[in-house]
């Protein structure tokens, strides 16, 4: 297994492609040895800053373990959902039995009804769906952390939607509940839980288990020159058994989809009078663009429509070596294929479609590249490996071991240059022998008996090593893989190390001191970028940070308990950020190796309070963050140069409230409602002055959700929801005043319900609707439109 962790795949032996012009690093690297400061982990001195206590609902917060993720104890159907005391965050959660109850295809679904968080979910069986929290935006996606029992998902290769989790490697009938901890608050995790930190937990079988579920969705969707239904399946199977000390489980799934259009080919209403060389054309669409000026829409562009078809095989073994030591493996596999189909919606005098070219709009000429309507494909394949050992003891001490491999095999997107069949042209992009590998060690203390005076330590170290590869070449035929030249080509690699420590000190029966640091070593390598004409490598740079953390927490009362949480988190560049830009002729332009991370001060004023049938949460928090790494445009310079670069300083501030309850005013009715107001503010940008004072990228004022679930009786279930989410932003300087229509980031109210109905125990029966009035809404790209559910569960 060791060599399994360490190996790093090469891409030549996946593709039959010439391998890319890039130079080759041969420097070895001496890593830093971070055992020499272990002593220096013992707590430094922490301000502690009290203030006035507010009243928050301490969300289904789960036991923190000493692996980085939360424990859980699956016991029943009617699982309870308690406060955890050593938590130094507030935390939601969501459990198996209430997922039930919910339309949820893909595993990110489980969250979208989280306080204060929204996914971007472009249609079922979107890869690149994203989650967006407090002052994170949906392209932010290395501020977000994702573990499935201890194995990392998050993609930290890059930092924007291409790079999502990889929410793929579990089935959402495989989860046993998720956890959301917010903010950077605890030492056990790194920078990039400034967002949030997701746990999703999955089910190990206590006897033989069998499962089959079979769904069906369907949406209608029409918009400009679209008005049609796009239809999907998804089924998934699993068995697993406890055989002596040993459990397994084995599963597959497999989904097919066609998404809604949501890319159209357009551009700005001309005013150039039409020539005679222009062919007139009927069809085309006028709108008004996100930033308030006339365009036309001339068709569905080259990203258009997907129909994506996903299969995936996940084994999870348990093996208990002692009734106090258990050893487990994971393995999953996850395929995808895309094709992206597009549509003009111009025809000529003879009704013959028109592709490219000059045309003739309403006596006004428009110039049509022929990339307009280019079909596209991709395809990809993803191996997750992981080991774990651990021990179990009830109290003293415990010690853990994660390791994990993720191996993408497979990464393959091609375009065509042009809409026409006589055209075969067209470009291939490889990203295989990619991937990460992590590594956690971890020992924790609990005390047998809680008393004042009594610690529980928790000491740690932790690796992870992420490595890219991204080449591009020219094709004669655009779907074959011979043929061709070299394009350009980009890679490098991230290395982190960290040690960590923390502890939570009861100081009396009334107070907890929650306390920790952690020492990052963080180090670029290997950076490097080509083209057909030159090459340039990047020299190798490392930094490292301490990260102090601390929460203080107050027992009011029986069930009221206030806590006020600070930390200092440190988010490093990903490989993407520092050696991916645009590439223009021989020319090597728009990337900077020499990023800064960003370093987030958070805090955090919360009440939870167990009332009502249910617990109450409010939190104030804010993140003070500097050098926010974000695509922008330096207008300091001419000419003016657009890539990642660190925006100097942005703030956000806000207030949850969030309340989750069970039999609320009548038996059989569960509730879940949240408000959440966040104020995200660019305070210094000295690279786009114009900036400054401007609300920061997607980040909505207000989101809000509502769910209700009520039991008719044993065998029914009615379920209604509805999340609201405000004004944003789809640029820095906030000029897009028309925000809901294509392009635009607009605000929405939807309303989703569903009935699950078991007519036996071991049968399950459901329909569904989200988007319930068919509102269209968008991300610069359309929402789903009204989506319809049915689906069948038969399990033993």
């Amino acid at each position: 297994m060791l060599a399994l962790l360490t190996q790093t795949k090469s891409a030549s032996s996946r593709r039959n492609c010439p391998r890319p012009c890039l130079p080759r690093q041969t420097s070895a690297h001496s890593s830093t040895q971070l055992s020499t400061l272990s002593a220096a982990l013992l707590p430094q001195s922490f301000v502690l800053m009290l203030a006035l206590p507010m009243l928050s609902p301490g969300a289904w917060a789960a036991e923190e373990d000493s692996h980085v993720v939360p424990e859980v104890f699956v016991t029943g159907a009617r699982e309870k959902r308690v406060l955890d005391p050593n938590l130094p965050a507030s935390s939601e959660r969501i459990t198996a039995v209430q997922l039930q109850n919910l339309n949820v295809v893909n595993t990110e679904d489980a969250l979208k009804y989280m306080p204060n968080m929204a996914i971007r979910k472009r249609f079922i069986g979107d890869e690149n769906a994203t989650i967006s929290v407090r002052g994170n935006g949906t392209s932010q996606t290395a501020r977000g952390l994702v573990y499935a029992d201890g194995l990392l998902l998050s993609n930290f290769l890059g930092n924007t939607h291409s790079f999502p989790p990889r929410w793929s490697m579990v089935f959402p009938e495989d989860i046993a509940q998720v956890d959301v901890v917010y903010g950077p608050f605890s030492a056990l995790y790194p920078g990039n839980s400034m967002g949030a930190t997701v746990a999703i937990t999955t089910k190990m079988p206590t006897k033989l288990e069998a499962m089959f579920k079979a769904q069906v969705f369907s949406q209608q969707f029409s918009l400009f020159g679209v008005d049609g239904r796009f239809d999907g399946n998804k089924s998934t199977a699993a068995i697993g058994n406890k055989v002596g000390d040993l459990s397994f489980l084995l599963g597959i799934d497999h989904l097919s989809n066609a998404g809604q259009p949501f890319v159209y080919a357009s551009q700005p209403r001309s005013s150039q009078l039409a020539t005679a060389a222009a062919v007139p054309v009927t069809g085309a669409y006028q709108y008004t663009d996100p930033n308030g000026a006339p365009a036309t829409i001339f068709g569905v562009n080259a990203e258009g429509a997907e129909r994506a078809v996903q299969d995936q095989f996940k084994f999870k073994a348990a093996y208990d070596i002692t009734p106090t030591l258990q050893a487990g493996f994971t393995f999953g596999y996850w395929r995808q294929q895309v094709s992206n189909s597009t549509q003009t919606f111009l025809h000529d005098a003879n009704g013959k479609p028109v592709y490219s070219g000059l045309v003739n709009i309403g006596g006004y000429q428009y110039n049509l590249p022929a990339s307009f309507f280019a079909p596209a494909a991709s395809e990809s394949e993803n191996q997750l490996y992981g080991l774990t050992l651990k021990t179990r003891h009830a109290s003293g001490w415990n010690y853990s071991a994660i390791a994990s491999y993720f191996d993408v095999s497979k990464s393959i997107s091609r375009s065509a240059g042009s809409g026409l069949a006589s055209n075969l042209g067209g470009v291939a992009t490889y990203g295989d022998g990619s991937g990460w590998k992590t590594l956690d060690l971890a020992a924790d203390y609990k005390p047998a008996s809680v008393a004042a005076g009594s610690h529980w330590p928790t000491f740690g170290y932790h690796y992870d090593n992420y490595f890219l590869e991204n080449t591009t070449y020219n094709l004669d035929n655009w779907r074959g893989n011979n043929g061709g030249s070299f394009n350009n080509a980009f890679a490098g690699k991230t290395e982190t190390q960290a040690l960590f420590a923390q502890d939570a000190w009861q100081l009396s029966q009334l107070w907890k001191l929650t306390y920790g640091l952690r020492y990052e070593d963080w180090r670029a390598y290997d950076g490097a970028r080509a083209t057909s004409a030159a090459a340039q490598r990047y020299d190798s740079r490392s930094l490292s940070y301490w990260s102090p953390k601390a929460a203080l927490s107050y027992q009011a009362t029986s069930d009221l308990t206030l806590r006020f949480s600070t930390g200092r988190a440190y988010r490093f560049p990903t490989v993407s950020e520092l050696f991916q830009g645009s590439l223009t002729g021989s020319t090597l332009v728009n990337n900077d190796p020499n990023l800064k991370p960003e370093s987030d001060l958070a805090k955090e004023l919360s009440a939870e309070w167990s009332h009502f049938n249910g617990m109450l949460r409010m939190s104030l928090f804010e993140d003070d963050v500097k050098n926010t790494l974000f695509s922008q445009t330096n207008t300091t310079v001419f000419p003016n140069v657009t890539n990642i670069q660190n925006i100097d300083r942005v703030r956000s501030r806000g207030i949850e409230l969030s309340y989750s309850g069970e039999d609320v005013f009548l038996r059989g009715l569960d509730l879940s409602a949240s408000v959440g107001y966040t104020r995200s503010i660019i305070l210094e940008n000295s690279k786009n002055p114009a900036t400054v004072g401007k609300n920061f990228y997607r980040i909505p004022l207000w989101r809000s959700n509502l769910v209700g679930s009520y039991r008719v009786n044993d065998q029914a279930t009615v379920m209604l929801a509805g999340r609201y989410s405000g004004r944003q932003y789809n640029t820095l300087t906030n000029t897009d005043t028309n925000p809901a229509t294509f392009g635009g980031t607009s605000s929405f109210l939807v309303f989703d319900t569903k009935l699950t109905f078991k007519p036996t125990r071991n049968t399950e029966l459901g329909i569904g609707i989200d988007n319930l009035t068919d509102k269209r809404y968008y991300v610069y790209y359309p929402y789903p439109g009204r989506t319809f559910y049915v689906e069948a569960k038969v399990s033993l």
